[in-house]
């Protein structure tokens, strides 16, 4: 079973996590799953339904709503002790979506001060793959320039932004393109989105 760090910040775009969330456990990934206190709040205003707190509830509520498939460990904030936090331990890859300016901002200078922050930093020095789904509009230089500073550690930057070239009919239509994209960056299948050139289903 092939694992995967997912980590939700307080950026918009919870559909994205949870499109996302639900497509690696259908696909029997075993998700070690970081949110932070601020994607808590997004996930009420946004999808009209708040998660609960704490690390078994979060994970009922996950199989419960999403998919009772693939495998799932909740961790909390300051949990130094998962696997999430060493290098010995640690998936090789690790999608935050979505991704904070601010979360950028402490991963592009190396800060560790949350068990998100120390994910990535793993990530990186392990030389796996760490992929930004950046929501932010419009950027400032220091976005920017975080973006660029993380690109050049290894990072993939992805920033939240589906295209129009499926023809998509629905915001759910939009939210599967971006997630098929990260899909198709993080190594996973995806049959979400046809491939340029295809022809539509």
């Amino acid at each position: 079973m092939r694992n995967v760090t997912l980590a939700i910040t307080g950026a918009s775009g919870a559909p994205y996590a949870t499109r996302l969330l639900q497509v690696l456990l259908d696909q029997e990934v075993h998700v070690h799953l970081l949110i932070s206190k601020a994607a808590q709040m997004v996930f009420a205003y946004e999808e009209n339904q708040p998660w609960p707190s704490g690390h078994d509830r979060i994970a009922q509520h996950v199989r419960d709503t999403l998919s009772s498939k693939g495998t799932l460990s909740v961790y909390g904030k300051e949990d130094w002790t998962s696997p999430v936090a060493s290098g010995s331990g640690a998936p090789d890859t690790m999608i935050v979506c979505p991704c904070s300016t601010g979360t950028l901002a402490s991963i592009a200078t190396g800060q560790c001060d949350n068990l998100i922050e120390r994910g990535a930093d793993v990530v990186l020095k392990e030389t796996g793959t760490l992929i930004l789904v950046v929501r932010e509009t419009p950027l400032s230089e220091i976005h920017l320039q975080n973006m660029l500073t993380v690109k050049r550690a290894g990072a993939v930057v992805m920033p939240a932004a589906p295209g129009f070239y499926h023809q998509p009919e629905s915001i759910n239509d939009l939210v599967d393109f971006m997630v098929a994209r990260i899909l198709k960056a993080a190594g996973f299948e995806q049959t979400l989105l046809n491939p340029w050139g295809a022809s539509k289903a």
